[in-house]
C-alpha cells in the first residue's frame, strides 16, 4: 500500500459564511496542494470537506496518516462517534441529530477505503502544513465574498 501524508484544514468568515478549505498531500516526497470552499457554510463544514476532498484525490487503498486541527473530526473519527451517529440513524448519544450526516456518510464511506491513522495537530501553532493549509482555506473564501 501507498503511505500517503495528508494535512487539511477549513476557515470561515463568519459562522456561518462563507468558507474555504485547504489539504495539501504528500507521497513519495511529491506534495500537492488543493483548496475549495463555499458561499454559505460552517466552519465544521469546510473541515470536513478538506478531509474528504483529499480522500477522493486517492486512485487507489493507501495507508494515510490523516493530520487535522479540528477536534471534531478528529474525536468523531477516531473515538468512534461518527459511526455511532450513522447506527443510531444520525442521531447522538443525546437523541439530537447530528449535524452535517450527508457529509459523514460520505468521509465513513472513504475512510472504509484506506487504512487511515488521524493525527490531532495544534492549529495555529507554527505547524508548517497546517499553517500551509490555513492560507489554502482563507484564499478559498475570497472566491465566495
Amino acid at each position: 500500500m501507498k503511505q500517503i501524508e495528508i494535512y487539511t484544514d477549513g476557515a470561515c468568515s463568519g459562522n456561518p459564511g462563507p468558507g474555504g478549505w485547504g489539504a495539501v498531500l504528500r507521497y513519495n516526497g511529491v506534495e500537492k496542494e488543493i483548496s475549495g470552499g463555499a458561499a454559505d457554510t460552517t466552519n465544521n463544514r469546510m473541515e470536513l470537506s478538506g478531509v474528504i476532498e483529499a480522500l477522493r484525490m486517492l486512485k487507489e487503498p493507501c495507508e494515510v496518516i490523516l493530520s487535522s486541527d479540528s477536534k471534531y473530526v478528529c474525536d468523531a473519527i477516531t473515538k468512534g462517534w461518527a459511526k455511532s451517529w450513522k447506527r443510531n440513524n444520525w442521531r447522538k448519544a443525546d437523541k439530537k441529530p447530528a449535524l452535517n450526516s450527508d457529509l459523514w456518510e460520505v468521509l465513513l464511506s472513504l475512510l472504509e477505503q484506506h487504512r487511515v491513522t488521524v493525527k490531532w495537530i495544534k492549529g495555529h501553532a507554527g505547524h508548517p502544513e497546517n499553517e500551509r493549509c490555513d492560507r489554502l482555506a482563507v484564499a478559498a473564501i475570497e472566491k465566495f465574498k
